[in-house]
């Protein structure tokens, strides 16, 4: 367990409001969020008991949210998203089902402005720790390790059997999980256009399913991480499934050598931060062969919120991927075609990202109740987890965020 989580915050129970004097500015923001609620709506009961309903004006979903403390408010205010989800740690306001309260902020976000994003003086304070974490090549290792060196055995519990932690590609309602991973993995070989015998860079192996997918397909790969734990698995499996071709090393992307067929990377970039975006493509388009493909699954916001959610640091950024940041197709884009990488077939399918999500929080949900997670984290840590599955969750369904494919080919 790595330091940063001993600061998770403790669950409280609530108790007498102070800020209850201040309630009629609380409920000027509150007016605020009902203007900016163009779909769908919120039944939220106030701390003195009252109801009240925000939004409705619009076909969406309807969140049910109890505010137990102003102070829920008060943390949204000035710590955005990442106050937001304190206030939940703290039992400032609680829901049935939180999914649909994420859905509704992120499906109205251009309307809704600035609500939910940092205020200025913790924003600062926020953005001056995040921008500490950013992933120049130290940092990079640890904030990788921050996040995927938690286990093995803490990401098996949920996860399918594949161990596949990236958006699953779904053919119809209700197929399985590994069978819809196992299409997106096979799409990404698709998208590389190789052959039996050739060589493909993955830039970020996770813990190996697309390097075995790729290998009993008769391709030889080199997969890139930073985290010891995924590549402890990544030789395990290659090794028990008895391949050969597949290489995987401790090694950052920008250190990358070699010339190859092809090139992989799936759901990596949003760990890299705009500052080295441009790097991230400049490794792709040198160790790209003349006429090779690079085939990328990426995450992106919203091209017109991109600026404000850039300049904040959400709840994602605090919590669970230190230095990350989502894409802007617009801007990534521009910066692969100024390198030579001409951008074709895109392909988004973020709805699938959410039915993705609410089966890692089913299996999560499952895993915690049969004291199948690890017990050597802190208090509050499945809580958070529970949290962020369900933030994601919500974000997907909200289609200000989404998931998609494309394939980068580099000219000869």
């Amino acid at each position: 367990m790595h330091a940063p989580r001993s600061s998770l915050p403790t669950a409280s129970v609530p108790s007498w409001d102070p800020l209850s004097w201040f309630a009629a500015g609380f409920r000027r923001m509150l007016s605020r969020i009902d203007h900016g609620l163009e779909h769908g709506a919120i039944e939220a009961t106030l701390p003195d008991g009252s109801a009240v309903r925000l939004g409705g004006r619009g076909d969406g979903p309807v969140a049910a949210v109890r505010l137990h403390r102003w102070r829920a408010m008060l943390r949204l205010a000035t710590g955005g998203s990442a106050g937001w989800y304190e206030a939940w740690v703290a039992g400032d306001w609680s829901s049935p089902d939180p999914v649909p309260l994420f859905d509704l902020f992120m499906r109205n976000g251009r309307a809704l402005g600035n609500i939910g994003r940092a205020g200025r003086l913790t924003g600062t304070a926020r953005r001056f720790v995040h921008w500490s974490r950013r992933n120049h090549r130290a940092n990079a290792r640890r904030n990788i390790q921050f996040h995927y060196d938690l286990g093995n055995d803490f990401y098996s519990a949920w996860l399918d059997p594949s161990m596949t932690y990236s958006s699953a590609l779904f053919a119809e309602e209700g197929e399985p999980l590994e069978v819809a991973q196992d299409r997106k993995l096979q799409a990404i070989l698709d998208r590389t256009g190789t052959a039996p015998g050739d060589h493909i860079l993955e830039i970020g192996c996770g813990w190996g399913s697309f390097a075995e997918r790729a290998a009993r397909a008769g391709r030889r790969v080199h997969g890139l991480t930073l985290s010891s734990e995924q590549k402890r698995l990544v030789e395990q499996r290659i090794a028990q499934a008895g391949l050969d071709g597949v290489e995987v090393s401790l090694t950052d992307y920008r250190d990358a050598a070699g010339s190859y067929d092809a090139v992989a990377s799936i759901e990596m970039v949003e760990a890299v931060g705009q500052e080295y975006w441009p790097a991230y493509l400049d490794v792709i388009a040198a160790r790209l062969k003349p006429g090779g493909r690079a085939a990328l699954q990426y995450i992106a916001i919203d091209d017109a919120m991109f600026d404000a959610y850039a300049r904040n640091v959400d709840f994602i950024q605090a919590y669970i991927f230190p230095g990350g940041l989502l894409l802007s197709t617009e801007r990534f884009r521009a910066l692969a075609e100024a390198r030579g990488l001409r951008w074709q077939d895109e392909h988004r399918f973020g709805q699938h990202y959410a039915e993705t999500l609410r089966r890692w929080r089913v299996a999560f949900d499952a895993a915690q109740a049969a004291g199948s997670l690890p017990g050597n984290f802190p208090p509050g840590f499945a809580n958070l987890w529970r949290y962020y599955l369900m933030y994601c969750e919500g974000g997907f369904r909200g289609g200000g965020i989404h998931v998609a494919q494309v394939t980068l080919v580099k000219d000869a």
